[in-house]
This record gives C-alpha cells, structure tokens and sequence, in this order.
C-alpha cells in the first residue's frame, strides 16, 4: 500500500513545446503569477504558435502544465536597445517577429507558485539557451522586472539597485535569478512596463550571448570546431646535405598530413645539423653560415605546406641581416602564404656562444584553424606574452623548444602548463632528442613533447591531451575541441580570463620606433 502511494506522489516532469490546447493551465499559472496584470489571451497565444512554435515551451508534471516560457525570434538591430514591451509584442500580433532575425527575445517565464522549490525556472532558461545554440541566434534579450525595487525607491537609484544585487548585498526573485543564469545587465530600461508598479517601471535590458554563434556559415571552408594537430619530436642526426635534411622534413609531414591533420610543428632549431656542415671554427660563425639556408628551406616549406595541404610551423631558424642574428618561427600556411614570429627573450647562452639578439614584436596569426600564437622556447617562460595573445583571441598557443637537460625542460613545460591553465587555451610543445657530436653548443638534447589543455571537467583529468615518449624519434597527433574553450570561458569552475581585476591592473605593449 505504502508503496503504491509512493508511486503516485513521485513527479513525472517533461519539457516540450507548448500547444493550443495548453491555453487555459497556463492562463491559470498567470492569474497566480501576475495578480495585477492580465494574462495572455487565447488569439495572443494561437498567435504565437502560429509564428514562432518553436520558441513556446512549457515543463509539465503527470500531464498538467507547471512552468511556461515563450519567446520569439527578432533583429535585434531592427528595435534597438531603447524599446517598450508593448512595441516588443505590438498589442499581441507581434509584428517584431523576424524568422531572419538574430536575437532570441524572452517574453516571458512563469512558474505554478506550488512548484517553485523544483528550480524549474533554470531548466527553461537552459532550454531557450538551447534553442538560441541550434538556431544559430546571436543572443538572447529579455526585458527583466526587478520588482524588490519597490521598497527601496525612496533610497536608492535604480542603478545602485541593481548593484547591490549583482554584488549580492541585495537580492531581487526576478533579477538575482536570471543573473545566476549567466544574464548581464545591457542597460536600465524606463517605462518597459508601465503598469508594472513593483518595479515602478523599470526594468533591466538583459542580455546572454551565444558563444557558438557563427554570422554566416560556409558549406566549404568554414572554420573548424575540433583541430587536428600533428608535433614533431624530431631526432638530431649528421646530414649529408640540404636535400638530405629536406628528405626528412618531407618524410614527418607527409606522415602527419596523412592522418588529415591541420596543423604539423618542428622544433626550435631542427636544421642545426646544417651547422655541421660548415668548416667554420667557433660556434657563432657556425650558426651565422647555418643562417645562409633559412630562406631556402623556408620556400621549401611553403612549397610542402602547399602540396600536402596542411599548416607547418617551421620550428624556429636562425636569421642573419644587417650584422644581427635573431631566432625566427616561420608559420608556413597551406594557401601559400607565410608569416613569423622572432623569438623575444634570448637566453644567456645564446648570447655568450651567439650574440644573438631578440626580436621586438609579439603577432597573432590568422589561419583556417582560427587564431594561433607561437613562442619560441624560453618566451614561454614570461607569462605576458601568452597573456597578450589570449587578450587578441588566441585558442592554440604553440611553443617550439630546444633543451640540453630535463630540468631546462621542466621550466618550458611547467611554464607552458601554466599558460594553458591561465589563458583558457590549449598549449602544444615540442624539441628534439639524440646528439650532435660535431656541433659545439647544440651536442645533446632532451625533449618529452606534449599537448597541455585548462584544468576543468570537460578536458582529461591531468590536462595533458597527449605526451610523446621522452628522448625517442616519434610525433604526437591530438584533436582540440575549441568549442570547450568557449564552454569554459562562460561556464567553468573558475573564469580566468573573464575574472581578471581590469579595474587594478593591466598589460600594455611598449611602442618602439620602428613598430
């Protein structure tokens, strides 16, 4: 008996779209909801249906309807921020309706009085969040009531109102729970809702943005939201010749191209077995003559990019002009274009068994794969540089490194974990492994490369997507979802970038005279 009792007493909740026949429960909500204000009337709500179905959805338990959301779709730029809710929905024919529209618009949510413990609000809010996704809408704008406002019209502005609730000194049932829900206040609104005396007019212009949204997708050559990304661990060994090295070159990227990746990187100075072909004496008039092929095996990279269809970071080489030495990257796209990125923090070494210098601007590159950066071995260490990148929308940072020992690798690795972690992006690194018994400052190397991701739930619980064997000849292929990016940035655990105190602090780029 008890257990039959049980039984009938449980919830049976469902989500779907609202019919005509739902009219007279959910009018029945309204009349509790809104004792002062009249509830829709049937032609309203038969009008509705009748344009926009889609967006009129309901929760309802053992059959009866409990919890209401209607919405329609306009274009936004058509009504503008300053607008009334009577010219939202023009006297119950709304004529705002755009089926081209951009803009998801909230009319309204209402929720039985008895069923306000289950949080049903959230679950409409997430379902209209859901459809706003599939249909590829901008936004979603509602017109919010702040009906606490009434007790503390004679003490506070409007604005200090919505402060305090959105600094949690004060809280409102309509605009504490639609800013839990991810909403921000766009502007404060006179007269939205004239009769609406609770809020003594007033109300909140909210607005929530879709991250997925995409102005106008292509059938072919769109950007993509998972990224296929091959690393070179690449092995030092004597070469013959340019075209000895180039045959190896060729050999990993046809490899990687082959797995129908997007992106290959080399490691930073991985022709340094050119410097073995040299009759020069010192290690800095070596790497001079080893800088004589860079814009020869950057041309040939093009030339590869090009023929197997995939981007190629060009690890790092050196560039010898006006009597100065630099590290340069060379991003080798596969539309035939190229672009580089100069090494900025030149370690002591390299300077003491070089002179060589460091550049002076930070780039972000375009790609189909979206916005990349590259930083070159010890760069990674100066957390600005990726702060930099992150602030021009930076989703992929790339670091080609070379290491002599595991504890110089360690500070890039850590180093490139942490820019991961506080720039929301994924961070790909990779060096060589084996020896140059010939090359005096390039003899030994130690490299374990890897794919490091942020730390939250949606990536793998180390935020390690994938790690090479340490110190063996191999390459790594990983898939980056991008689309996590934007999860987390909205929605993760923690929020770095949206968090950050702009209010104390910031980062600026110096302007040179030659910038």
């Amino acid at each position: 008996m008890s257990e039959k009792n049980d039984q009938s007493t449980e919830h049976r909740l469902i989500l779907r779209q609202l019919e005509l026949r739902d009219y007279n429960e959910m009018k029945e909500i309204m009349d509790l909801v809104y004792s002062n204000m009249s509830a829709w009337t049937r032609k309203e709500f038969s009008t509705l249906l009748k344009k926009f179905p889609e967006g009129q959805i309901c929760i309802e338990d053992k059959g009866k309807v409990i919890a209401v959301a209607l919405s329609i779709i306009v274009d936004y730029a058509a009504i503008g921020d300053k607008h009334t809710y009577e010219q939202i929905i023009t006297k119950g024919a709304f004529k705002t309706y755009d089926p081209e529209g951009d803009t998801l618009y909230g009319l309204d949510v209402f929720v039985h009085p008895e069923y306000r413990n289950l949080r049903l609000g959230r679950r409409l809010y997430d379902a209209r969040k859901e459809i706003c996704e599939k249909l590829n809408l901008r936004a979603i704008i509602a017109g919010g009531r702040i009906p606490g406002y009434s007790e503390y019209a004679d003490k506070l502005t409007p604005a200090k109102y919505i402060e305090m609730v959105r600094n949690k000194e004060l809280s409102d049932p309509v605009l504490s729970f639609q800013l839990s829900n991810d909403f921000h206040v766009r502007k404060i609104l006179k007269g939205y809702m004239p009769d609406d005396k609770e809020s003594k007019a007033y109300a909140t212009l909210l607005e929530w943005i879709n991250v997925y949204y995409e102005e106008k997708e292509k059938l072919i050559g769109g950007k993509k939201t998972v990224v296929r990304i091959g690393i070179v661990q690449w092995q030092m060994r004597a070469v013959k010749s340019l075209d000895d090295m180039m045959q190896q070159i060729e050999f990993y990227v046809d490899t990687v191209s082959s797995y129908k990746s997007d992106i290959v990187m080399f490691p930073e100075f991985f022709n340094a077995p050119l410097m073995a072909l040299s009759n020069e004496d010192t290690p800095s008039e070596a790497i001079r003559s080893m800088a004589e092929y860079t814009e020869e095996i950057r041309e040939r990279m093009i030339h590869l990019a090009l023929s197997y269809n995939i981007n190629i970071i060009a690890g790092s080489m050196p560039e010898y002009y006006d009597n100065k030495l630099y590290n340069v990257s060379y991003l080798c796209r596969r539309d035939g274009t190229y672009d580089k990125q100069y090494k900025l923090h030149v370690t002591p070494d390299e300077t003491h068994y070089w002179g060589m210098r460091g550049g002076h601007k930070l780039k972000i590159f375009d790609t189909d794969i979206g916005k990349i950066g590259i930083l070159i071995c010890y760069d990674v260490e100066f957390p600005e540089l990726a702060r930099m990148l992150s602030e021009m929308d930076m989703k992929i940072l790339f670091v080609p490194f070379w290491t002599d020992t595991k504890n110089a690798y360690l500070r890039v690795r850590l180093c490139a974990q942490a820019r991961a972690i506080e720039n929301e992006c994924y961070v790909a690194i990779t060096g060589s492994v084996g020896n140059l018994p010939k090359v005096e400052n390039m003899d030994i190397q130690y490299s374990q490369s890897a794919v490091f991701s942020p730390s939250d739930f949606a990536f793998p619980h180390d935020a390690v997507v994938a790690q090479a064997t340490p110190n063996t000849e191999m390459t790594l292929i990983a898939d980056l979802d991008l689309d996590l990016l934007k999860d987390l940035n909205t929605a993760g655990s923690v929020r770095n970038l949206r968090d950050r105190r702009k209010d104390l602090y910031n980062l600026s780029w110096v302007l040179r005279k030659d910038d």
